[in-house]
């Protein structure tokens, strides 16, 4: 059981470094074919990067590794070892993969589709590196260790050091550069989530029913839609009588037809839906069952 135990683990380290270094093959595709040709670049520590090496000559791989290790100690001692050797090893892929990038000839040298499709790339890859456990920039640990201090998310903090660093792109490069590069930083911005979340977003569902129903509504739901469910027990807070609350996790389709099912057997049934990230285990499958 140990020795099996063992090779999962290591099957799951494996396939999460291989999504990493396929997720920086396609940030670097992004940035090298679409952004950097057109003076377009990202937040960030990379987009510092960028800024150097266009002001010094020197190659931009060299200087996103070296500007990344202050912050990537800050975040040992202040996240774990776990998050930083994840990040380090995104990193120095994507410095290895940009080396080659910048013998390949761009894509487009037309601005606007630059930031939009390098926004989108770029989106993906960072999204398959955070899925994985890692990430590609870091001053993101610097947002972490400052949200404990202020009133500000680590988003807003994020986004707001990469507004300055896009800026001052404008003073490197063109202010339409920096323009555009503000353009293709919200794209990927969303391209992140789609890429974290997935396009068909899975939904939690409470059914808060009394305890005659409950058995009847799993078993529609189990038989029509495929769904595993969870019966809670608890009782009215008002009235204090028995009450069941079924949880269950569907996809954004099979909503309607879930409150079809459930509203057939209690039509005063009390539904909640919420948005679900991730799903692991369990009866569930993104796949459709009628």
């Amino acid at each position: 059981m140990s020795n099996e135990k063992s090779r999962r683990n290591w099957r799951s380290i494996i396939m999460r470094c291989v999504m990493m270094i396929i997720g920086a093959l396609i940030y670097t595709i992004g940035l090298d074919l679409f952004l950097v040709p057109n003076n377009i670049i990202d937040g960030g520590v990379v987009g510092i990067s960028l800024m150097a090496a266009t002001l010094s000559g020197y190659s931009f791989s060299i200087f996103v590794v070296l500007i990344n290790l202050p912050f990537l100690y800050l975040g040992y001692r202040v996240i774990g070892k776990s998050f930083t050797l994840s990040t380090l090893f995104a990193i120095v892929w994507m410095a290895i993969f940009s080396l080659f990038a910048h013998d390949v000839a761009p894509v487009t040298t037309d601005p606007f589709l630059g930031a939009i499709f390098g926004g989108i790339i770029l989106g993906i890859g960072v999204g398959l590196i955070i899925r994985n456990g890692g990430s590609l920039d870091g001053s993101e640990v610097v947002a972490i260790i400052f949200d404990n201090r202020s009133s500000f998310s680590v988003g807003e903090l994020v986004m707001g050091m990469n507004l300055v660093i896009l800026g001052a792109a404008g003073f490197v490069y063109s202010w339409n550069s920096a323009m555009y590069s503000l353009i293709a930083y919200f794209i990927a911005y969303k391209m992140i989530d789609v890429t974290i979340t997935g396009l068909e977003e899975s939904k939690g569902v409470m059914i808060i029913t009394d305890e005659s129903n409950s058995q009847a509504i799993a078993d529609a739901l189990n038989a029509r839609l495929g769904r595993g469910v969870t019966v809670l027990y608890g009782e009215g807070g008002y009235l204090k009588q028995p009450k069941h609350a079924l949880y269950s996790v569907v996809t954004r389709l099979e909503i309607t037809k879930l409150k079809d099912i459930v509203y057939e057997t209690d039509s005063s049934a009390f539904i909640t839906i919420s948005d679900v990230h991730d799903v692991f285990g369990g009866q569930f499958s993104k796949k459709n069952i009628h």
